[in-house]
């Protein structure tokens, strides 16, 4: 159980630490990456967001540089989801990854799928929506994220 853990906390910060303006590491098996923030994702009892897209997409690297630097966002992501970049590009298409969350890309990119705790996608969502003008809108992507947490999904009204 060790060696998991130790090779998903591996995984999870050799993402962290690829470059700062390249977010996807079209190398990275994105079957392991899931699997890695799932793990991560039990033990830390938060849903995992993963932006499907690639460094070749400038709306995907606009909206990682977004949601990891906004003062509202980028907590928010930090304390509710495990927050993973999934590579589609011609040199990676993850092919078995993409299978296993729905095939993502048939909304265009960056396009973002949330899993449950168990690694289950339960939404996709396109990004179009959460546009405004040359980026994106706090507001939208404040409120795509809070529909989507373990609170507001587990929680009963």
């Amino acid at each position: 159980m060790r060696k998991v853990i130790a090779l998903s906390l591996f995984v999870v910060f050799s993402i962290m630490a690829f470059s700062q303006d390249k977010y996807y590491n079209d190398k990275l098996d994105g079957m392991k990456q899931i699997q890695a923030a799932t793990m991560l994702a039990q033990q830390s009892g938060r849903y995992v967001l993963c932006q499907v897209g690639g460094n070749w997409c400038p709306w995907c690297i606009r909206f990682a540089q977004f949601a990891t630097t906004d003062s509202v966002i980028a907590p928010m992501i930090e304390k509710n989801f495990i927050y993973v970049h999934i590579n589609y590009s011609k040199e990676n298409k993850n092919v078995e990854a993409m299978k296993y969350l729905g095939n993502p890309a048939r909304f265009g990119f960056p396009v973002f799928v949330i899993l449950d705790e168990e690694g289950r996608p339960i939404h996709i969502q396109e990004s179009e929506s959460l546009e405004e003008g040359k980026g994106y809108s706090r507001k939208k992507v404040e409120k795509f994220l809070s529909l989507w947490t373990k609170k507001a999904v587990t929680t009963m009204k």
